[in-house]
């Protein structure tokens, strides 16, 4: 018998592979088939298994749930609402960039010198985060900027070129460089991201590198155009 399943908490080929390994542990499972972007795993059993066995033969990181079939009003609703509350440290850290942007530059309040520390904030706090898991963040991050699916070291690569984009326009230093790597990088990574919405895949944004679990939405494409209208107004602002 196969039973569908919805586990949360999977951002990598590793986690899939965590997973597919955990469960073939438990004796009535035959097959496991983990679909990453989908965030669900296909189990093939030769009697049922309670969701309980299932969830203890899992690590603490995931949860593994029955998949609900709800009628499309109560889908969509349930959706949006899980998908605000996976969003809300994104929208936690922009605020406190933005706040913090501005005590730097309040006192006259200068536009050219808000932006360029709102950009070496962005920087700086989103390279922390994917720091935090190196070894899972490219894995995250080649599933839809194509460069990084092209070149993986690029994906090793990426949170120290943020650190150091972040350092440049901080310190001043170079700012035309750093906005032209900006709109390089971020319209790679946009064009990407465009391209798994517009395909409706339910994949992981890795903006945050892999600490916080949180889906591909509208939000990460308008917080990659913030940071691209930034820059282009920047360098407009130099020539």
């Amino acid at each position: 018998m196969k039973h569908t399943y919805t586990v949360t908490g999977m951002t990598c080929n590793s986690c899939k592979k965590t997973v597919e390994e955990a469960l073939l542990k438990l004796n009535a499972i035959q097959s496991v088939l983990v679909d990453l972007e989908a965030q669900e795993v296909i189990i093939t059993m030769s009697k049922h298994v309670e969701v309980t066995t299932l969830q203890e033969a899992l690590p603490k990181k995931y949860t593994i749930s029955e998949k609900q079939e709800n009628n499309v009003f109560q889908s969509a609703q349930s959706e949006n609402k899980s998908e605000l509350k996976q969003l809300f440290p994104l929208f936690l850290i922009f605020a406190y960039i933005t706040i913090a942007a501005i005590l730097l530059n309040y006192n006259p309040l200068n536009w050219s010198s808000f932006m360029l520390d709102f950009m070496g904030l962005f920087y700086v706090v989103f390279s922390f985060f994917k720091l935090l898991d190196l070894k899972g963040f490219p894995e995250s991050f080649k599933m839809y900027d194509p460069l990084a699916k092209v070149i993986p070291v690029y994906g090793w690569i990426y949170p120290f070129i943020e650190v150091a984009l972040g350092v440049m326009f901080l310190m001043r230093f170079e700012i035309t460089t750093a906005l032209i790597i900006t709109l390089i990088i971020l319209g790679i990574t946009t064009v990407g991201v465009t391209k798994s919405l517009l395909d409706k895949k339910a994949i992981q944004c890795a903006c945050l590198g892999t600490a916080l679990n949180l889906p591909m939405t509208k939000a990460t494409f308008i917080e990659n155009s913030i940071m691209i209208i930034m820059a282009i107004a920047m360098l407009f602002n130099l020539v």
